[in-house]
């Protein structure tokens, strides 16, 4: 799952980006609100952490910009202010959670899970395709109740399957959301991820390949 931080305090940036990469996610990062405007319009994420005071343009501007945009993931809104009022704004200009500095960054990364969680409409931290489970919490897979062993690319394009059950999900589209901007996988390499998959999983037909389209989880 690919993740936008727009924060213009380089440290606490870099401390988000490794959390996320340790989590699982594939971080991008800004530090001003004009180039966290412009990525927004030209780049595909599943959700963004945006620091409220940026340069160049504030952050509540920024998420303006991409909710009239049509950019509709998640927004979790970093702020060291504690004000209701900043709140309320935040949230009407389209923010999805808020979280007030200082902060720990695991409190980060489970935001960011149950933001994604609520996009898939389960109430559940338990995402389920038949015999396949993903703990969101966790972000550990099992199958039939065993653990199962995946690779980091494995288990990021796995994940990003069980949070679009039953989408046709094209290469391309997992290029973007499970690679860094600055790697582009060709097709075979994920042709090759997928049959992976299939071979740990023991059950080929969960992941259907769309002639000319792209992968389908079945979720049964």
């Amino acid at each position: 799952m690919r993740i936008l931080i727009v924060e213009d305090d380089a440290a606490l940036a870099e401390q988000m980006r490794q959390a996320l990469a340790e989590a699982g996610f594939v971080p991008d990062v800004e530090h001003d609100g004009e180039s966290a405007s412009f990525a927004g319009s030209v780049e595909s994420y599943d959700a963004a952490v945006l620091d409220l005071g940026l340069p160049a343009k504030d952050g509540l501007s920024v998420l303006r910009d991409w909710r009239e945009g049509n950019c509709h993931w998640p927004v979790l809104i970093l702020t060291a202010r504690n004000r209701w009022s900043d709140k309320v704004a935040g949230f009407n200009a389209g923010a999805d959670d808020y979280l007030t500095k200082p902060f720990m960054m695991e409190e980060v990364v489970l935001r960011l899970r149950a933001m994604l969680r609520r996009q898939t409409g389960s109430g559940s931290t338990v995402l389920r395709a038949g015999g396949l489970e993903y703990d969101v919490s966790a972000g550990r897979f099992t199958w039939h109740g065993q653990p199962l062993g995946l690779t980091a690319q494995e288990h990021k394009i796995l994940a990003y399957l069980m949070h679009h059950p039953g989408q046709v999900i094209t290469r391309a589209h997992i290029g973007e959301h499970v690679y860094a901007r600055d790697l582009d996988p060709d097709s075979n390499t994920i042709d090759v991820l997928i049959g992976r998959i299939r071979r740990k999983l023991g059950d080929p037909s969960l992941i259907v390949t769309e002639r000319g389209q792209g992968f389908r989880l079945v979720a049964p």
